[in-house]
Formats: structure tokens, C-alpha cells, sequence
């Protein structure tokens, strides 16, 4: 479960806060949250394109990694300083251990702005913290609705199936994350390490 802490860890990091994120939440902002949102969103698609191609040829680890984590970034964007705020909330009640307070922060990122990933796979990263591994499960799913090419939350997925002794389920979804992320020499261990294991218990 090392690389799964891991990987959460990384796919869950938010936006640095600018000085925009020091205002309220008051009716307009909120209102305008999903348009300054698509702004940004409309921008940042090609760049992601253009990062997942380069992760899925680059051959170098370290590269890749660098790669991954502008990606990552990229996912973590809402493109609202009112989402942004929220999420930042969200992150310091984690901090502080108040999860009540961070799911409420959470769910109301995802209500203004339903195809942000990156509020979807914080929550998934709370609720497995929880222990709360089918709604963890759950937000994943999600995140892989929005963005089947995220390969935190099919990190995420392949640990949650391999702790619920579903390794053939678990494989597959490491196997589908190397198709996006082929150098990652952690995961490809864990792949080798899988298959001869369910090799072995076939014969």
C-alpha cells in the first residue's frame, strides 16, 4: 500500500493559492464559479493532450516523472479562485484532522463545478483515508468518467481491488495505467510482481 500513499499524496496536491483566493464566498462568486472555470478549462485541454503524448513517449523516468507532475498540476487547475478557496479549505481541514468539515468543502467544489478531477480525487483520497474504501471507489470512478486517462485514480483503483483480493481486476488497471505512464518503474514491479503471482496460483 506504499505506492498507493504515494501516488494519493501526489495526485492529490492543490493549486498554490494566489491573492485571489483570500476573498469570500459570497452569491455572485459562487455564481460565477463554472464560468471562470471553463475559461481556464477551454485553455489547458491542449496542453494536457500535448503532456500525455509527451509522458507516453518520453522514455527517461526522470523526465516522465517531471512530466506527470505538470499533468498532475494540470488536473489540480479548477480556473476559480472560488473553487480554489475551497479546495484550499478542504486541504487545511485535512490537515487539521476536521474530515467532516474537508467532505463539506469537497462536495461543494464538486457542486459548482461537476467535471473538476481534481476535487473528485481529493475526496477519493479522504474516504480511503477514512477507511471508507467503496465511496473512495466510487469518487474514482468518477475521476476516470471525466478523465479515463488519469492515472492517479487507476493507481488508486488497482490498490483498492488488490486489498479486496481482486488481483486480476487490480492487474488490468496497473496494465492500463503503463499504457499512459510506461515508465514508471514502480508500477512496472508491481505489474511483474502481480502476474507471476496469478501465474502461479493458475497452475
Amino acid at each position: 500500500m506504499r505506492y498507493f500513499r504515494c501516488t494519493l499524496m501526489i495526485v492529490g496536491l492543490l493549486v498554490a493559492c494566489g491573492p485571489a483566493l483570500s476573498q469570500d464566498i459570497g452569491p455572485t462568486s459562487t455564481e460565477n464559479a463554472a464560468t471562470e472555470a471553463q475559461t481556464l478549462g477551454d485553455e489547458s485541454v491542449k496542453d494536457i493532450q500535448s503532456l500525455l503524448t509527451d509522458l507516453k513517449r518520453e522514455r527517461d523516468p526522470e523526465a516522465a516523472s517531471e512530466i506527470a507532475a505538470e499533468i498532475t498540476t494540470h488536473w489540480n487547475t479548477s480556473g476559480s479562485p472560488t473553487i480554489d478557496l475551497l479546495m484550499q479549505w478542504a486541504s487545511e481541514a485535512i490537515k487539521e484532522k476536521r474530515n467532516p468539515a474537508a467532505l463539506d468543502f469537497l462536495d461543494q467544489a464538486i457542486t459548482l463545478k461537476p467535471d473538476f478531477v481534481g476535487a473528485w480525487n481529493q475526496r477519493a483520497t479522504l474516504h480511503y483515508t477514512m477507511n471508507n474504501y467503496s465511496k473512495a471507489m466510487s469518487d474514482i470512478e468518477h475521476v476516470l468518467a471525466i478523465e479515463p486517462r488519469h492515472f492517479g485514480a487507476l493507481a488508486g483503483m488497482a490498490a483498492i481491488l488488490a486489498e479486496r483480493g481482486r488481483e486480476e481486476m487490480s492487474l488490468k488497471a496497473w496494465e492500463r495505467y503503463l499504457e499512459i505512464y510506461p515508465t514508471d518503474r514502480e508500477a512496472q514491479d508491481l505489474v511483474t510482481k502481480l502476474s507471476e503471482k496469478l501465474a502461479g496460483s493458475r497452475t
